[in-house]
């Protein structure tokens, strides 16, 4: 499958990536939280209050309590030191708790409203997507915010103000030795910043890499009986190798910048503190200054240099979280190809089942001239049965993706119940009909948990009238939990024709006014169809179905067979009628039915 095109980069995309503003999507679910918030702020002040207390208590300890007639103040200094490390470190850990669990929260909030997004984009969104690269930014990215959120963001809001905390208090210790400080503040930041750029670039390639890896994974692994039917282990294992070792390369480099980057801003932040020890042991040998004073000062210059060092540590792990942070964006920046009307019309209750294709035209592909559909006009009355056949490629699962408003047609209109179905909203348009595709969706579920998707409210007793109804209760019987027997993932413990009864109830739970059937029954063996062509004979009653089949066997009793060919109708009429014109539908009725075209060929003929 093709990946998605991405846009030219503009200069305003390039700015964003240049900088940490990715991150100011997530203030919204943190805000959601003021609690929690204001929690964290609270105890981020009074924990760097705390700390930069201590420097004052050393500062006259140092001055005042060490003299010969001060001794008794050394007990009293301590003990103002205990108190102000008790209050420090309860402060601390109420800082942890809010912002962890905030940041826990916040990721738990953005990962639901990642995947709700994803749930409400198009078809043609998923045509040009891969599953595995959708869930490594579902998982592997938001990890990624949550590590930054978490721990990574509870370090960098501490440092932050103990940063400035202690530049406050050097500047109030000794204006001349924070000038110094001042000076050197740019060499060691202007650094910082540099390599922070570096490690959120690489960050991002290795994160795009590993999801590449990650899509492959999933479609290989979602499909290892055809890679092995093949012999093709060896292939697929050398594709995943080469972009796990792109991923590494990738993320190597992000792990070089980033030891770069903390080793850089150790030697410059620790560089500047011994400068500025060395100047201020100058002036307290010449009396300018008191040990105590110069004490304190350098107490607050290693605070600062401390929280330097340490936001140069986290910098990195943030830039990458903000590479995180922008892949999500791009995604719920995505806007369905199927817009909500702006104030949708309701459509006429009761629902009548009035289906109609006027006009209509569309394409998958930007080229105009490349139509899977071809003005093709076509009404279903209500109640009325309509078989559509013809060569594959023809466009006939194109009209049912229309139908679902999977897609709007570039040209004419659909409606159901005479409302175009672009004036309403797509729940409700979807509302009204339902689908037994040709390969049935099935989860990881039990029977009653998959039949139940066609309509959650559906109470037990309901879900069970639908699967007899769809003759699927004589298989759940011998199940050995019944219907509450997991079918494993993609119902992999089910056989086709079962999946196929599975999908048929959960159409008939529906009970939508327009029934879909895309080759409902070619995965069931000749007494199933039976059944369930018996159950669908009574389903039908009252209800609009339009039947895709390519066995024309199972159309003979339709109300009317439409014939489309390249995108346009050919043919319409009864069998009888369509095979007395001698056209398209009568050589699909001789290939199957014998050259009279009306009684089947029996199947050992068609094997000579």
């Amino acid at each position: 499958m093709a990946r998605r095109r991405k846009l030219p980069e503009t200069d305003a995309d390039a700015a964003a990536r240049r900088s940490l503003k990715p991150l100011a999507a997530l203030r919204p679910y943190a805000l959601a939280y003021k609690g929690k918030l204001a929690g964290a702020f609270v105890a981020l002040v009074v924990a760097a209050g705390a700390t930069l207390a201590i420097p004052i208590a050393v500062r006259r300890l140092v001055d005042f309590g060490l003299l010969a007639d001060h001794t008794g103040m050394v007990n009293s200094y301590f003990a103002a030191v205990l108190a102000v490390v008790t209050v420090l470190a309860l402060a601390s850990a109420c800082r942890y708790w809010f912002v962890t669990t905030l940041g826990e929260r916040v990721v738990a909030d953005l990962r639901k409203a990642v995947f709700a997004h994803l749930t409400t984009l198009t078809p043609a969104f998923y045509d040009a997507s891969r599953a595995g690269e959708l869930i490594s930014r579902l998982t592997a990215d938001t990890t990624q915010i949550k590590s930054a959120f978490g721990v990574a963001a509870s370090q960098a809001l501490r440092n932050l103000f103990m940063f400035v905390g202690a530049a406050i208090m050097m500047a109030v210790s000794s204006p001349k030795l924070f000038s110094l400080v001042i000076v050197a503040i740019p060499v060691i930041v202007l650094p910082l910043v540099a390599f922070g750029r570096s490690v959120r670039r690489r960050s991002r390639t290795a994160q795009d890499t590993l999801a590449g890896a990650s899509a492959l994974a999933g479609e290989a692994l979602g499909a290892m009986r055809g890679v092995q039917a093949f012999n093709g282990e060896r292939a697929i294992t050398r594709r995943f190798s080469a972009l796990v070792e792109g991923s590494y390369e990738a993320a190597a480099q992000a792990i070089n910048a980033r030891a770069i980057l903390t080793g850089v801003g150790i030697f410059l932040v620790f560089a500047s503190v011994v400068a500025v020890l060395w100047w201020g042991a100058n002036d307290v040998l010449a009396g300018r200054m008191t040990p105590g004073t110069l004490g304190q000062f350098v107490l607050y210059a290693v605070f600062a240099a401390a929280a330097i060092g340490e936001l140069s540590n986290v910098w990195g792990e943030i830039s990458q979280a903000a590479g995180s942070a922008e892949r999500l964006q791009e995604l719920l920046d995505t806007k369905a190809a199927v817009p909500e009307p702006v104030s949708p019309k309701s459509l006429p209750r009761p629902a009548l089942g009035a289906l109609a294709f006027e006009n209509v035209s569309f394409s998958y592909h930007a080229d105009p001239l490349s139509r899977t559909l071809d003005r093709i006009t076509l009404s279903v009355a209500p109640g009325e049965t309509v078989a559509i056949v013809g060569p594959s490629g023809g466009g006939k699962s194109t009209l049912f993706h229309l139908a679902l408003r999977f897609y709007d047609p570039q040209a004419g209109r659909v409606t159901i119940d005479g409302v175009d179905l672009r004036e309403t909203s797509v729940a409700e348009a979807r509302s009204r009909v339902a689908l037994v595709p040709q390969d049935p969706v099935v989860f990881a579920a039990t029977v009653r948990d998959n039949i139940r998707l066609g309509r959650e409210d559906a109470s037990d007793a309901e879900v069970e009238a639908a699967a007899r109804l769809a003759g699927a209760d004589r298989f759940v019987a011998s199940l050995p939990q019944g219907y509450e027997t997991p079918v494993g993932e993609r119902g992999v413990t089910l056989s086709g024709g079962q999946r196929q009864r599975v999908a048929l109830a959960r159409a008939l739970l529906r009970d939508a006014s327009v029934l879909l059937l895309d080759e409902a029954t070619s995965a069931l063996d000749a007494e199933s169809e039976t059944l369930v062509q018996e159950a669908l004979a009574t389903t039908r009653r009252g209800r609009t179905t339009l039947v895709i089949a390519h066995r024309l066997a199972t159309v003979l009793a339709a109300d009317r067979i439409v014939v489309v060919d390249a995108g346009r109708i050919v043919e319409e009429g009864t069998h009888a009628e369509l095979v007395a014109r001698r056209g398209l539908y009568a050589r699909l009725a001789e290939l199957q039915f014998g050259p009279a075209g009306e009684t089947p060929r029996r199947l050992g003929a068609v094997l000579g």
